[in-house]
């Protein structure tokens, strides 16, 4: 999957909207490399490259490497513009790390042992997909694994909870207590009342044929 993390660029000196509809036209992506203080670069990269990396979840949480004119460069995706209804990469923001410096990124959860909870009589629900982060690139997890299995019903497991890997750190618990975010909650099930079911009833076909 190595191969996917790796992205040939060149750099761009075109720039405008006129030259990056050229550049879609002839199947490229604009993008933008920029962060640690450096003067921020226009790239060019191939649409099916670029199509294939996005497609795997660990692309938006990995350290990726460009290749800029053969020279490589570690950096994240920070952004990417998709086409409303294509199947097209519009655009491209990347951000370049240092191996010494913490990084900010949203991870995405990976919920374990649902059908375990679940069994209890309730309803897992997500209340987040994924979580802001901190930690230092070579820290960087592709997912967080939260596990629901210790939930009752009516419970709600917060980021307070959450088991973290070594290295890493929840964003908003690092601002107090006060934002200690629901992540799942076990929800009791739909208590169906009377008049309810009555008008869910299938109703009888009136017969208006006149005899």
């Amino acid at each position: 999957m190595t191969d996917l993390f790796t992205l040939e660029a060149e750099v761009r000196t075109d720039l405008g909207k006129g030259a990056s509809r050229r550049l879609r036209h002839a199947n490229k992506v604009p993008a933008i490399l920029y962060g640690e203080g450096q003067d921020p670069v226009s790239l060019t990269l191939t649409h099916k490259s670029v199509f294939r990396s996005q497609q795997e979840e660990a692309f938006y949480s990995h350290v990726l490497t460009i290749n800029i004119d053969g020279k490589p460069v570690e950096c994240l995706l920070k952004d990417m513009q998709r086409h409303p209804f294509k199947q097209l990469v519009m655009h491209l923001d990347f951000l370049r790390i240092d191996a010494t410096h913490a990084v900010h990124i949203n991870a995405p959860i990976h919920f374990i042992n649902e059908e375990a909870a679940e069994k209890k009589g309730g309803k897992i629900a997500h209340n987040v997909n994924e979580i802001a982060i901190s930690c230092l690139p070579a820290d960087i997890p592709e997912f967080i694994e939260v596990d629901v299995a210790g939930l009752e019903v009516g419970q709600t497991l917060h980021l307070s909870d959450v088991v973290f890997p070594k290295g890493v750190t929840s964003d908003e618990l690092a601002k107090g207590a006060d934002h200690d975010q629901a992540v799942a909650s076990l929800n009791a099930p739909k208590v169906v009342s009377d008049e309810e079911e009555d008008n869910s009833a299938p109703v009888a076909p009136v017969n208006t044929t006149e005899e």
